[in-house]
């Protein structure tokens, strides 16, 4: 169903582009009959039939109920330990390295933005923004302990989040907190 919908995003976006930035201008500059040329016939299509592709899918699968894909963990294979208190059960910290950060800023493309703008008259998760604040958060995080790594920190401590929107479907995430050596 995602592969559909994904087809009628992309149908959506080329027919909405082909009638705005090249139909319009056609028909203000050579339009004698008002009849439209079978070309510009298509892309009206194309642009109305992707949002009722577009629809379709999303009502169906709210429909069927199904069960979403798990989104990807920002728990990477790293030896290095996350916390978001400034202590550690059972752990002495030995040093403090400084402050280390990852930041990313995500988008989504016009069809999957198009997908939850639908998703929002219908009702529902977003589930195109979960995806993409999932994969910015674990890019982020990525980035943050990459930068631990580089201090040989342990641990980082006081891990914190932060998103701000940026432009129309993009957002942005910063995740920081303290590197810190443990003692053994």
């Amino acid at each position: 169903m995602k592969a559909i919908r994904q087809i009628g995003s992309l149908v959506f976006v080329l027919g909405l582009f082909t009638v705005v930035f090249i139909g319009m201008p056609w028909y203000v500059i050579y339009a004698e009959d008002p009849v439209l040329p079978l070309w510009l016939q298509v892309a009206v299509f194309c642009l109305l039939g992707g949002i009722f592709v577009v629809m379709l899918t999303v009502a169906f699968e709210q429909r069927t109920n199904r069960k979403q894909a798990e989104l990807p963990s920002a728990e990477l294979e790293s030896k290095i330990l996350l916390l978001n208190s400034a202590e550690i059960p059972g752990r002495e910290i030995r040093e403090i390295l400084g402050l280390v950060q990852g930041h990313t800023v995500f988008a989504i493309w016009l069809g999957k933005d198009l997908s939850a703008l639908l998703r929002l008259v219908l009702g529902g998760e977003l589930i195109e923004y979960t995806e993409m604040m999932g994969k910015a958060r674990a890019a982020a995080a990525k980035r943050m302990i990459a930068q631990a790594s580089e201090m040989q920190a342990d641990a980082i401590i006081n891990v914190r989040y932060m998103t701000t929107s940026v432009v129309g479907s993009a957002a942005e995430l910063l995740v920081y907190g303290t590197a810190v050596k443990l003692s053994r």
